[in-house]
């Protein structure tokens, strides 16, 4: 892993806790979307790519996931939430088995990958048949995604553009910055590039990002109004 990819992650573990905590009900609606998603995994083999700090894991049985994650700041305190990182890299550098996994989640992690299709289809070739590949992610065109892009080309999230159209603790600007950030078409479209055929999805945090932690917020089916999806891509 090269020094600009570390820079990416390392050094903001505490910052990134911070913002969900404080945001908490947004918190709790990306958790719930998260928990939908996996669904039961008792007796599961689940593989977490770009693990982070493992604060979703903490509020789940972690027992049988595994982890890959390039910022030791964050895998550190992800195995002492229960998840097993087994690397400390990216995943594009990771020989995985085949057939091994039961499920492969990216949750937030595929904004910073460059090259999508490689990494999916390394992933899918690790799934166990019927297994799943599931993707959460900011999509580039939610209302959160256009907030992110804004502030990584102003490189500030202070500016007269925003004004009154920010929430309180946005997400941190090193991070957003550093994001690729992807649509969810773009994503489909790997996947199916790759032969993937069954899909579903699922999304929250479909208010405007100023209100999204006024409340938390339900689950719903679809993809287009989020500023959370979720896309389930079935192996088959």
């Amino acid at each position: 892993m090269s020094n600009i990819e570390k820079q990416k992650f390392d050094g903001y573990a505490d910052k990134y806790d911070e913002w969900f905590m404080v945001n908490d009900n947004l918190f709790t609606s990306e958790l719930r979307l998260f928990k939908k998603v996996l669904g039961d995994i008792i007796g599961k083999k689940l593989l977490s790519v770009g693990c982070g700090s493992g604060l979703f894991e903490s509020y789940i049985d972690s027992s049988n996931i595994e982890g890959i994650e390039p910022s030791e700041d964050m895998g550190r305190i992800a195995e002492k939430r229960g998840v097993n990182v087994i690397k400390y890299g990216l995943i594009e550098d990771v020989n995985l088995p085949d057939e091994k996994y039961d499920i492969i989640y990216f949750n937030g992690s595929s904004s910073y990958m460059e090259n999508l299709k490689p990494v999916y289809e390394k992933c899918l070739k690790a799934l166990k048949k019927d297994g799943k590949l599931i993707l959460l992610d900011v999509p580039k065109e939610s209302a959160f995604g256009f907030m992110y892009l804004l502030g990584k080309s102003l490189n500030t999230y202070d500016h007269e553009y925003l004004e009154g159209a920010m929430p309180a603790l946005p997400y941190p600007l090193a991070l957003a910055a550093s994001g690729v950030w992807h649509s969810t078409e773009e994503k489909i479209g790997v996947l199916r590039d790759l032969g993937v055929k069954e899909f579903t999805f699922y999304q929250t945090l479909v208010k405007n990002p100023l209100y999204t932690n006024e409340e938390p917020e339900e689950v719903i089916e679809g993809y287009k109004s989020g500023g959370y999806v979720a896309i389930i891509a079935g192996k088959n």
